[in-house]
């Protein structure tokens, strides 16, 4: 199996939420940014690279004491791409496999994680979640394969725009966990009261 790290994406703005940072919002008493790390962490796989960016200091010191390495990304206020560019140069070489998570969501299950790993033999150029019928969250990206087309991304887009059509996506089953993303307070009240929303 290819070796595989982790990148969780902690860098962004969180405009829609209000004034506050998004990810420090607490969920169940921690920061919904420390939800998604210890998932992370709760796999096998090494690295876990967390980019950091907007509010870097105070998401940073809501990861303290997790075994994770830093990235920090000047230029996040241009979009998530360069947020995704600069946690997968942070990943060693070895690393062709790179699951990105997103730090917006808390109910990612490690198991989820781990499966996407095990999907991947250095073939796919991503590994997908699939749920109700779209593609969700986290993926896997083989560093490799898309290496080119990584590197051209732009403005406030993840992968998903390159991974489109593609004939050499493998699509595995999901989770309620990978289609559930904070963006608002509201979103995240109907989390604690019990609801699914993102």
């Amino acid at each position: 199996m290819p070796e595989t790290g982790i990148v969780l994406l902690a860098a962004g703005r969180g405009t829609r939420f209000g004034a506050s940072p998004k990810l420090l919002a607490a969920l169940d008493g921690r920061p919904l940014v420390r939800h998604a790390a210890e998932a992370a962490l709760a796999t096998r796989l090494r690295p876990v690279v967390a980019v950091l960016g907007a509010h870097a200091a105070s998401v940073g010191a809501a990861l303290a004491g997790l075994d994770l390495a830093f990235a920090e990304n000047p230029d996040f206020a241009a979009g998530l791409s360069t947020s995704l560019r600069a946690g997968l140069a942070a990943l060693p070489e070895r690393c062709a496999g790179a699951v990105v998570m997103l730090g917006d969501m808390p109910r990612v299950a490690p198991a989820l994680v781990e499966r996407l790993a095990a999907a991947f033999d250095g073939t796919q150029a991503a590994v997908v979640p699939v749920a109700g019928g779209r593609r969700g969250n986290p993926v896997l990206l083989n560093r490799r394969r898309l290496a080119a087309d990584l590197s051209r991304l732009t403005g406030d887009r993840g992968a998903g725009p390159l991974l489109a059509g593609r004939t050499d996506v493998l699509e595995i089953p999901g989770d309620p966990g990978s289609r559930l993303d904070i963006d608002t307070p509201e979103s995240l009240a109907a989390l604690q009261a019990g609801r699914s929303g993102s």
